[in-house]
């Protein structure tokens, strides 16, 4: 594949633009550019990636983007270390699975995917969460064998489509753990970045990084990233809430009205 400066400057657009966002709602941003990265280039009138080079250059741009993220998170004191653990170990399983099993599927399959994951988040983020947020963060609880479990299913969808799955994990802490808002933002990021490591190394083994493109991916995500985060820290809980469900939701409905038509 050749690279002209317009498509290297496009690619840079788009990961600016998605890690600004990720940063901001504590999501890797493989909900935002996995499908900007698969539709606008062409829209633009240049060459197209395919579905495996997307979640490949994905994988590894959501790897450094949540390094970011979860660097400005670092002293708000949002990060739920027991989370981390219980859910990271899970994911980072179940991330490398998908990430090397990803290989054998076609381009359609890893939409269909996407579009089940970006599905039910959007879903799961419209169901009413009353009271979370006046929960102090030393008497969060949750149920530690559930978080684990959903964590290596999610990581195993995230792995495929080459997210790190904070946009599926984020609804799961919110509505199913009943973790507070800002701390399931700021403990997403981490858990995302230990998810990107195995969904990252699967695709590397498997030859479906496309080099240039995930380094110009990086370089915007290092920028981008850390400037969303300390944005999202400044912006009422419930419009984080709202920008991520509106995101998910519209990039649910173009998956699926591409795969069927």
């Amino acid at each position: 594949m050749e690279y002209s400066i317009i498509f290297l400057v496009t690619i840079f657009l788009i990961g600016f633009v998605g890690s600004f966002v990720s940063g901001m709602v504590g999501i890797g941003g493989s909900i935002i550019k996995y499908p900007m990265l698969l539709y606008i280039p062409s829209m633009v009138g240049l060459t197209a990636f395919t579905a495996h080079e997307v979640a490949g250059i994905s994988a590894v741009q959501v790897l450094f983007a949540t390094i970011g993220g979860v660097w400005a998170y670092r002293k708000g004191g949002y990060l739920n270390k027991t989370l981390i653990i219980y859910m990271g170990i899970s994911i980072l399983i179940g991330s490398f699975i998908g990430g090397y099993g990803s290989q054998f599927m076609t381009d359609a399959g890893i939409n269909l995917v996407y579009g089940v994951l970006a599905t039910i988040a959007a879903v799961m983020m419209f169901v009413p969460k009353n009271g979370l947020d006046d929960i102090p963060f030393d008497q969060v609880t949750f149920n530690k064998w559930l978080a684990a479990s959903l964590a290596l299913i999610v990581g195993i969808g995230a792995g495929i489509v080459g997210a790190a799955g904070a946009f599926i994990l984020v609804p799961i802490m919110l509505i199913v753990l009943k973790i507070p808002t800002r701390m399931t933002i700021a403990t997403s990021l981490a858990i995302t970045f230990i998810s990107s490591i195995g969904s990252t190394t699967g695709k590397l083994l498997t030859g479906q990084v496309l080099f240039i493109p995930a380094i110009i991916m990086i370089i915007a995500s290092l920028i981008a990233s850390p400037l969303g985060a300390k944005f999202g820290q400044k912006v009422n809980t419930k419009i984080l809430q709202w920008i991520l469900a509106i995101l998910i939701l519209g990039t649910a409905i173009k998956i699926w009205l591409d795969f069927f038509s």
